[in-house]
This record gives C-alpha cells, structure tokens and sequence, in this order.
C-alpha cells in the first residue's frame, strides 16, 4: 500500500541537538556538586526522555532525592538555551519540503518536553502540522509506547495503514513495532548501524535523500 503520512523523531533524525542537551545536563550536574560527562557520554544517555536522561547521568553515589533539583535545573537552563547549537541535520529542509510538495502528512513524535519540542519544530520547521512532545500528564505515554503516535495520527487525521516511522534509535524501532508500522532507521543520528541492527532495525539509511528513494 502507498504511504502518505510520515512522523518523525526529533533529537537525532531531524536536529543535531546533542551539544545543547550536554550543555544543560552539565550546568544541571555542575550546580548540584556533581561531576560532568563528555558529549559521547550524554550521547548514550538520551532517548528516554529528560528524568531518564538525569537518571544515567547522575553518579550512583548521589541522593535520589536531588534527581528532581537536576531537572528543574536542567529544564530551565534548556529553556533559554535550546537553540544555542542546534541545527537541523544537512537535507532535512529540502526533504521534509519536497515530502510537502508530494502533499505527505508530516508529524514529530519526540520524548523530549512538550514546550521544547514544540518550540523547536515551529522555529526550524514550520511546515510540519504536528508536533508532540512527553505529556504523560495527559494520559499519553512516552515512546516506546505507541501512544505518542497513536495521538500524532489522530491529529493528522491520518490512518495508521498509510504511515511510516523514521528515527534514530532502539527506542524509535521499537516505537514503530508497537504502533505497526514500517521503521526506517537513520544513521546520522546518535546511534551507529551495529546498534541499530542489533536493536531490530529493518531498513537503514545513510542520507535523508533516501527517504525520497524509499
């Protein structure tokens, strides 16, 4: 069957946000006497969402109980500063624009916050009509439950027969497992092919313009 609708993740498919997500998770850690990670390190921590991305973060020997001041701190830094080096990834405009001119329906699916999320579709892609961002508060799970996609469907008005799912990561194959639909896995983001083939990746590209190809 033809596919017309398409969701993406945000943090490693579309953008390149790993230096601002490290940058606020050390000022978070540095501001509550706790020891930094390097880039490669908050690398491997992200893709849960931000209270697991604290969680990995923090060092075993800390007080669990400090884990919602990293938030709150991680949050507000992340806030005035989400745009500092975040970029989208090259060919990602000119995609996501000739997927508008094909007249696909286009969503974002991402763990990261509600308001960063969407605060950052509209700045970088205002062409995208959805863009959903971790709001358990309301009743809708963070991926890899199916709910984020589920909701982003009904707000395209789209059925899922007719979607496929592009990402980065084990958490985005197993997000697309769970909903039912076809997984496209990219390797420009913050994981490399023998993960992504290990975690159950069926179909890898290397370069957004294969996505068109596909």
């Amino acid at each position: 069957m033809k596919k017309s609708t398409i969701i993406f993740d945000l943090d490693g498919t579309l953008l390149d946000t790993i230096q601002d997500l490290a940058a606020a998770t050390n000022y978070a850690l540095r501001v509550n006497g706790m020891p930094e990670h390097s880039i490669e390190d908050i690398r491997r921590f992200v893709g849960n969402g931000v209270r697991k991305l604290i969680e990995r973060a923090m060092p075993e020997w800390a007080d669990t109980t400090k884990r919602n001041d990293v938030f709150d701190a991680f949050r507000a830094y992340y806030m005035e500063h989400s745009l500092d080096a975040t970029k989208p990834y090259d060919g990602i405009r000119e995609i996501l624009q000739e997927l508008k001119k094909r007249d696909w329906k286009i969503a974002v699916v991402s763990n990261k916050m509600m308001a960063a999320t969407q605060e950052l579709v509209a700045h970088f892609f205002p062409e995208i009509e959805v863009a959903i961002g971790e709001n358990e508060a309301a009743g809708i799970r963070k991926k890899p439950a199916p709910d984020m996609v589920m909701e982003a469907l009904k707000q395209l008005g789209a059925e899922k027969e007719m979607a496929i799912y592009v990402g980065d990561s084990d958490v985005d194959i197993q997000t697309a497992k769970n909903v039912g639909i076809p997984c496209i896995s990219v390797l420009w983001g913050f994981r490399n092919k023998e993960f992504l083939l290990k975690h159950g990746a069926m179909h890898i590209i290397d370069n957004p313009a294969e996505l068109l190809r596909i």
